[in-house]
């Protein structure tokens, strides 16, 4: 933010400096100029080009800014993307096993560092709870059916809180709320089969 403020500041600097010197240096070119035929339009020529790349040089150092910082979003959401989905493969690998082994609960410990980079802080707050029933559920290092549920209903509710955070601005243009498109994941997780 600060550095935006110096920069805007540096080219209101600029275009006061030039438009206040072009007046004067109009003023005085216009009265020495008066005697010759053609140097009048000669200044007003000089002046409206160093205007002119004043504002375009403004205009393309701004326009790459935006460039700038709309890649660096799409990387970031890429980055998301790819922390979230890795989360759910490796839920999904836990979950396939009849018993979860130390080297599963390490791998899970680091995806939850991934994730603290990067994740919203409602995937965080939910991603908690979502660990707290998945710790419980595999005290005995083993995933039972009754077990499964647990971590699948923590795991919906965590995915509302993943979508919210990727395309929660897709979801508001649409005709569906945020409790219903919740509510949907939800009672899809309901009847999940098995």
């Amino acid at each position: 933010m600060k550095k935006f403020k110096t920069e805007n500041l540096a080219y209101l600097a600029m275009l006061f400096v030039v438009f206040v010197g072009g007046y004067v240096f109009l003023r005085y070119a216009y009265h020495v100029a008066d005697q010759l035929p053609f140097p009048q339009e000669f200044v007003l020529v000089v002046l409206g080009t160093i205007a002119t790349i004043l504002i375009t040089a403004m205009l393309l150092n701004k326009q790459t800014e935006v460039e700038l910082k709309k890649e660096q979003s799409i990387k970031f959401v890429e980055l998301k993307s790819e922390a979230y989905l890795n989360l759910l493969d490796l839920v999904e690998e836990l979950m396939l096993k009849e018993t979860v082994s130390r080297d599963d609960l390490v791998k899970m410990q680091f995806l939850s560092h991934r994730l603290s980079i990067v994740a919203a802080p409602g995937v965080l707050c939910r991603y908690e709870h979502f660990l707290r029933a998945f710790d419980k559920s595999t005290d005995d290092a083993r995933i039972d059916r009754r077990d499964s549920d647990e971590i699948n209903q923590e795991l919906g509710k965590l995915c509302v809180e993943i979508r919210r955070d990727l395309v929660g601005e897709v979801d508001d243009a649409t005709d569906f709320s945020r409790l219903e498109i919740s509510r949907q994941i939800q009672a899809n997780v309901d009847h999940l089969p098995g």
